[in-house]
């Protein structure tokens, strides 16, 4: 008996907005709500929280300058975009950050998923009919606004200047969760890693930051948002998840005992990894006020090591290989991608920044090497 098939723009209404907002990613409703009109009317357009968003400042200020520099927490996307029916015989997908610049009409602006640097391309409007978008993941990331004067509309960010390159800020990592697209922004919950690796929380709404580990001893080096839940790395190799409700630090594992100076929290095929960064020297730290810190250039990467949580034996297992991953350490993000999907990028690599430069470590042959164009042929032809 042959099987009756239903339209999808037959499916019964009431069914729709079930359907709709169990979507978690905004290219998702996008897409849903361009099937028909009586699917575009099941649910609203855009029920996400608009960035940037007022923030608490991290640091107390202690000078006028840092007074007039209130934070804001900013969002960005990372996509892997594939061209449909390209004219090239190679369809790598690209790998990008996108993010939308509300001085600018909502104007969409690319960056460099690795280096945070911002991309020459495209260079005039990409038609996403041409093309597969899967949404990876979401960055975050603190900026502040430096008034030019007394004139300056509190409602405007006339000039954003990202925190990690600032003399008065220093946060390296923010994490917001929930983040879909249908989250009330009340309802999120934000962790910040700033200074001398000082935990910080805050909901949004809220006049100050409340540190969560108030101990001069422990330094975090990363934080992410692992099946739900958040998770936090000290320098030690310890990790903890935090309980939101009381924002206690509950143990989740053993110590890693890893060497290295800088650790790294990975979300890999559902698995827990820990990418340890070794360097030629000290990573030192400079007083910046109180217990305000920033970090020194100088201090070289010589080395990775890279351990697998076993969960069912509870220990850390030394990884050889990445099989067909590559890990990428971007500033405001760390992620794991499929190598043979995108253009520049080699199974069992880990790409990184380091002194403003971007390079690969070979994990098989401990080799370092130079990042290759991660550009796919395809985009600069579409471009043309």
């Amino acid at each position: 008996m042959d099987e009756e098939r239903v339209e999808w723009s037959d499916l019964p209404k009431e069914l729709l907005p079930t359907i709709g907002k169990s979507l978690d990613t905004r290219i998702d409703i996008v897409r849903f709500r361009s099937v028909c009109n009586s699917w575009r009317s099941s649910i609203p357009s855009n029920n996400s929280p608009r960035f940037p968003l007022k923030f608490p400042n991290p640091y107390l200020p202690t000078s006028a300058t840092q007074a007039q520099a209130p934070a804001y927490l900013c969002e960005s996307t990372i996509y892997r975009i594939q061209r449909l029916n390209p004219s090239t015989s190679s369809n790598k997908a690209w790998l990008v950050k996108v993010e939308q610049d509300s001085n600018s009409g909502g104007k969409l602006r690319f960056f460099d998923p690795i280096s945070n640097r911002r991309t020459r391309y495209p260079n005039k409007t990409l038609n996403l009919l041409d093309f597969r978008v899967i949404e990876l993941t979401k960055a975050y990331t603190l900026r502040y606004k430096v008034r030019a004067g007394s004139t300056t509309s509190t409602n405007e960010i006339e000039q954003v200047v990202s925190v990690r390159d600032s003399s008065i800020l220093c946060v390296t990592k923010v994490v917001m969760f929930p983040n879909s697209p249908w989250t009330n922004v009340n309802d999120s919950a934000v962790f910040v890693i700033f200074g001398a690796g000082i935990l910080g929380f805050a909901k949004s709404g809220a006049e100050s930051l409340t540190v969560v580990d108030d101990n001069d001893v422990v330094e975090y080096d990363d934080i992410i948002v692992y099946k739900g839940q958040f998770y936090v790395i000290d320098t030690l190799g310890n990790v903890s998840w935090i309980d939101n409700s009381s924002l206690k630090l509950v143990p989740y594992s053993p110590p890693l005992c890893g060497l290295g100076s800088q650790k790294h929290l990975v979300d890999s095929c559902g698995a827990l990894y820990v990418v340890d960064r070794y360097f030629n020297k000290e990573r030192r730290r400079v007083e910046h006020t109180n217990r305000h810190f920033r970090d020194c250039d100088g201090p070289k990467v010589v080395d990775f090591k890279v351990y697998k949580l076993d969960e069912e034996w509870g220990r850390w297992e030394l990884e050889k290989s990445l099989g067909d991953r590559a890990f990428v350490l971007g500033n405001d993000c760390c992620l794991s991608i499929s190598a043979e999907e995108f253009t520049g990028y080699k199974r069992n690599c880990i790409y990184f920044n380091d002194q403003n430069e971007t390079h690969v470590f070979n994990l098989e042959d401990s080799s370092f090497g130079d990042l290759q164009d991660i550009h796919p042929s395809w985009l600069r032809s579409y471009l043309l």
